[in-house]
């Protein structure tokens, strides 16, 4: 833990250092190769696309260590067509550390959805979150009927679905298909009131489950 909220920001920064020197320590105590073995490269069987709200440790919620699994966070957990981060951590994701799976991973009081069914300018984040304000446009008529915060929620939830689809077009993933490899794509919310996460079974394996307009042919590149 960083302290209370007295400390000043010297003292916080100091104990995060101290924390990862207490941490090496315990590691090292229980196995004293870990850090050798961990330099050695990774393998990881999961990727992970996720919000970056600090609440969202992935590590701590999945019990997961260190090569378990790969990671890309980004404000409201988007995968937009055009942007080369995400889609460069995919690609490597599938085509060279050949992941099994995908998670695109939302969570329950985003405070990204919240911004985009404001009226209110954040700068540049008007931007990046003008896609989630079309997919409430969308879905207007559902959405429109919920209370606010359930109307975040499954806003956050479609998000994630809008996220899924996406991924399940990348040419990288048919490729993978193509080829017969094991990759699925799933879609999961993190419910911050219990810290359970939940399956939106929405679950992508196969090109047989995209859109035909999608698909890559066995002759394709």
């Amino acid at each position: 833990m960083l302290g209370g909220d007295n400390q000043d920001s010297s003292v916080a920064i100091c104990q995060v250092i101290q924390n990862n020197k207490d941490w090496v320590s315990e590691m090292q105590a229980k196995s004293p190769n870990y850090f050798t073995n961990l330099a050695k490269g990774q393998s990881p069987k999961l990727l992970w696309i996720g919000c970056s709200d600090s609440r969202m440790a992935v590590d701590v919620l999945t019990q997961t260590n260190p090569g378990d699994i790969f990671i890309h966070r980004n404000i409201a957990n988007r995968i937009p067509s055009e942007d080369l981060n995400v889609l460069s951590v995919i690609e490597y994701a599938v085509k060279h550390l050949k992941v099994e799976h995908v998670i695109v991973a939302g969570h329950t009081s985003c405070g990204g959805v919240k911004t985009a069914l404001s009226n209110d300018s954040v700068g540049i984040l008007d931007h990046w979150l003008r896609p989630i304000k079309d997919l409430y446009i969308a879905n207007e008529e559902e959405l429109s009927e919920l209370p606010e915060r359930e109307r975040i929620d499954r806003l956050g939830e479609l998000n994630v679905i809008q996220g899924v689809r996406m991924v399940s077009k990348l040419p990288v993933v048919h490729e993978a298909w193509r080829e017969g490899r094991e990759l699925h794509i799933h879609g999961w919310m993190l419910q911050l009131h219990s810290g359970l996460l939940k399956d939106l079974d929405v679950s992508v394996s196969s090109n047989k489950q995209v859109e035909n307009i999608f698909k890559l042919s066995s002759g394709s590149h």
